[in-house]
């Protein structure tokens, strides 16, 4: 059985924006990996014609991002939308009955599948099993932010740095980044991401130029410790990400 795994890139106020921010040499070099290593990706979409960049192959592009869009286009993809007509090579176009697909999906498949977007992630909460947040050190002030609607109640399972960026805040120095995870189910089992991952405590989004990329639980009720759970948020209170216990 597959696991759903809603990840993004994310700023330090809670939002989503490629165009403002994006992965330093490492974490791409991350992202490549585990293209490779998915199950498949599930988008809207609005993110699927932005994705959409990796079919093509540009003779300028570094190794790197050969590598990726070589791993992307190989990748199983489904497009949940109603006015597209067509998809590209590798995509099934889902047109009706999403959460039931998603959920066959999970039945079918192993290994992990990866939902992006807020908007198709709000309407799938209910079958999330993991948020993995890679929260930047630059802080936007608006936008659209990663939960599109209420949060569902979350429990931080482990985190670790990865990469280094410039904080957007004026700040000289660079930091490095750090990979956090966030699952609905308390006692779901979470593989390491790298060998000097470590359990968390409680990452420290109030340094700036932490890079976060997060594991989360999800639980029945809030419990003392866990994320402050403000109902109907415009975006998560990632400060608040530092009291988790």
């Amino acid at each position: 059985m597959a696991r759903l795994v809603y990840g993004m890139n994310v700023s330090l106020d809670g939002y989503v924006d490629h165009e403002k921010f994006g992965p330093d040499d490492v974490l791409f070099r991350h992202f490549i990996e585990q293209v490779r290593s998915s199950a498949g990706s599930i988008y809207g979409r609005r993110l699927y014609e932005i994705m959409r960049y990796w079919e093509q192959d540009d003779p300028e592009w570094t190794p790197d991002l050969h590598e990726f869009a070589e791993a992307w286009r190989a990748e199983p993809k489904w497009v949940a939308s109603r006015t597209l007509t067509a998809v590209g090579p590798n995509a099934t176009l889902v047109a009706e009955d999403v959460e039931g697909v998603v959920a066959r999906l999970k039945q079918e498949r192993e290994g992990d599948l990866y939902v992006g977007g807020p908007v198709l992630a709000h309407a799938l909460t209910g079958l999330i099993d993991e948020y993995r947040l890679c929260v930047h050190p630059v802080v936007l002030g608006g936008g659209d932010p990663l939960f599109a609607g209420p949060r569902p109640p979350l429990r931080l399972v482990r985190h670790r740095r990865i990469g280094g960026e410039r904080a957007d805040v004026g700040a000289p120095q660079v930091h490095d980044a750090q990979v956090q995870h966030f699952t609905h189910a308390p006692d779901l089992a979470v593989s390491a991401l790298a060998q000097d991952e470590t359990q968390a405590k409680g990452p420290d989004l109030l340094d700036l130029g932490a890079l976060e990329i997060a594991t989360v639980q999800r639980q029945a009720e809030t419990q003392p410790g866990d994320l402050g759970m403000r109902q109907g948020a415009a975006h998560p209170d990632l400060i608040g990400l530092g009291q988790v216990g």
